[in-house]
């Protein structure tokens, strides 16, 4: 089985997906009343470059993207909302050999898959994992990071939901259709 290397594509997107990602987290978040929780902008981002460079790049650029926003901005890393932000980048960019955003064409149809996969993927990862680490890593209170997952995970689910879906739209329509009479050079 031959081993298939990232592009350097790819790797260029995984950097700069990564420094956005840390910027949006910071600067183009809203608090939501609940402690440590924000309305995120940079889930959409992410769904983005999940679909468009797929599951390997979505990962990194959710784990890289966290840890650096967490870093720089409040000192440390929280772990355990760090994972599920490469775990979510990961399993929505595997939706993207569904979609095929390349052909120019986001459907109905496509819409609708993006957007179930990454409810289920959001809700798995937000309702269940973060919380589920914060009890086992931080020690925290079960009531406070179960809420605090439902609430951003809610959030995250919204953003992506619209901005990530209208990113995604604007993305396809900016590629050539297959069949088109438009070439690439």
């Amino acid at each position: 089985m031959r081993r298939k290397n990232l592009s350097v594509k790819t790797i260029v997107a995984i950097g700069i997906g990564s420094a956005v990602f840390a910027i949006l987290g910071r600067f183009a978040s809203i608090p939501t009343g609940v402690a440590n929780t924000n309305f995120e902008t940079a889930y959409g981002f992410l769904a983005l470059m999940a679909v468009v460079f797929g599951p390997i790049a979505g990962g990194l650029i959710g784990l890289i993207g966290h840890t650096l926003k967490d870093a720089i901005f409040y000192g440390t890393p929280w772990w355990s909302w760090v994972v599920v932000s490469g775990i979510v980048g990961l399993l929505i960019g595997l939706v993207a050999k569904k979609i095929n955003i390349e052909e120019g064409k986001f459907t109905v149809k496509n819409i609708i898959l993006f957007n179930v996969i990454q409810i289920v993927v959001q809700a798995i990862g937000w309702f269940v994992i973060a919380p589920s680490l914060d009890i086992f890593i931080y020690a925290e209170p079960a009531n406070k990071v179960y809420l605090q997952g439902l609430v951003g995970g809610g959030l995250n689910m919204v953003t992506v939901a619209v901005l990530g879906t209208l990113l995604l739209s604007i993305y396809a329509k900016s590629r050539s259709q297959s069949g088109s009479l438009t070439k690439d050079v």
